[in-house]
């Protein structure tokens, strides 16, 4: 394996954060844009779901584009493409204009999404590849517990387009950095041919592999809790709970906190435990957490706490399960990882815009739309965990 430069995590993480903080940023703005666009309440919900939907559609893209042409020069491009399209969102006259300009936003940011996983793997694999994952998501993890604090600042201060003006911010820092010190991990010999019936073939074998199935699958069910979290806490934490813009950012912001915790807890302990037990114990975490949410969504009990505790507590298993899945699907695909990152990605947001949508439409001003995806999860994840084990 290559020598890891020990800057190498915090870059990575800070280009997979684009995620995030695109994703989060904007969340306690959503009345605010719904009201500048004189629309009805609700309806800004459709800007998460393209972006959702852009994120699902680009990683398969941009992870055969790494695959050909290296890591660098596509994440290049897929920044670019991002600030562009951020610059639009900043600047759309309309809620239909910001919706497509999400789309392609996400296009380019899924560069960001997918690209560094393939560059861990480029480096090293196992239990090394796995605390490198961990240390990658210290960093990617900061974004969401500041992200939506600030975006609700923001919009206290400012008005909602700030917060698009600072994610081209952030996407011209991360070109800037990718510039001058992200070296190309993929040697020339080792990128594949891009056509059609290859990439076809290529996510055919990578799809009937076991070890990446079960792994991505759990990885897409932990994506189906957290994205109806996102589009449904926001309406249950305004119009049922009364909570302002800054105390909704506030309440996000402690459950990444959480998933930074339970992720730096495993990249401590996976060399001693394993990535396997280590696994095991945050899907059992994962699967309690949601059930207790759903209960507590269907029956009221304790109020903003009873959705909100145990919603940390699932989010914070996510820091037990994201790292270990990830090397758990991409361990048998060295010479194709960036086509394994981009499907598990696929697959992983594709599932969670699904289930967002679901809890849109099903919206009924009550939590509980939200707290029954949260069970559809809890039991996904323990099943994809039987069957990785199996």
């Amino acid at each position: 394996m290559k020598r890891v430069p020990a800057w190498l995590p915090l870059l990575l993480g800070y280009l997979t954060a684009v995620g995030p903080l695109s994703t989060d940023m904007y969340l306690p703005g959503l009345p605010a844009i719904e009201a500048s666009f004189a629309a009805p309440p609700g309806s800004s919900q459709i800007t998460l779901a393209t972006w959702l939907l852009g994120l699902a559609i680009g990683q398969v893209v941009q992870g055969s584009l790494s695959d050909r042409f290296g890591r660098r020069g596509p994440l290049l491009a897929g920044f670019g493409l991002y600030v562009l399209a951020t610059i639009g969102c900043a600047l759309a006259p309309s809620l239909a204009v910001m919706a497509t300009w999400r789309v392609v936003a996400a296009l380019g940011a899924s560069a960001g999404m997918v690209i560094p996983r393939a560059v861990v793997r480029d480096f090293t694999s196992g239990n090394a590849a796995a605390r490198m994952m961990s240390q990658q998501m210290l960093v990617m993890g900061v974004a969401p517990i500041l992200a939506p604090t600030l975006g609700g600042f923001m919009l206290a201060y400012t008005g909602w387009q700030a917060i698009f003006w600072f994610q081209v911010g952030f996407g011209l820092l991360a070109m800037a950095l990718i510039t001058l010190f992200l070296p190309d991990s993929m040697a020339e010999e080792h990128r594949a041919r891009l056509d059609v019936a290859g990439m076809v073939a290529r996510y055919r074998s990578i799809i009937v592999e076991r070890g990446f199935l079960t792994n991505t699958m759990i990885a897409g069910f932990c994506a189906v809790a957290i994205f109806s979290y996102l589009g449904g806490a926001p309406v249950v934490y305004s119009q049922m709970f009364g909570l302002s813009p800054v105390q909704s950012g506030m309440m996000f912001g402690t459950n990444a906190g959480a998933f930074i915790l339970f992720s730096q807890i495993n990249g401590a302990l996976v060399h001693r435990i394993g990535g396997a037990r280590l696994l095991q114990a945050g899907t059992v975490l994962f699967a309690f957490a949601g059930a207790l949410t759903t209960i507590t969504s269907w029956t009221g009990w304790g109020g903003t706490w009873g959705i909100a505790v145990p919603m940390t507590s699932m989010v914070g298993a996510t820091g037990l399960i994201m790292p270990n899945t990830a090397v758990g699907a991409l361990a048998k695909h060295p010479m194709q990882a960036g086509s394994a990152s981009a499907l598990m990605g696929t697959l992983q947001y594709g599932m969670g815009a699904l289930s967002g949508a679901i809890v849109s439409t099903a919206a009924d001003g009550s939590a509980r739309p939200m707290g029954l995806m949260m069970l559809v999860a809890a039991v996904g994840v323990m099943v994809a965990e039987r069957a990785r084990r199996v």
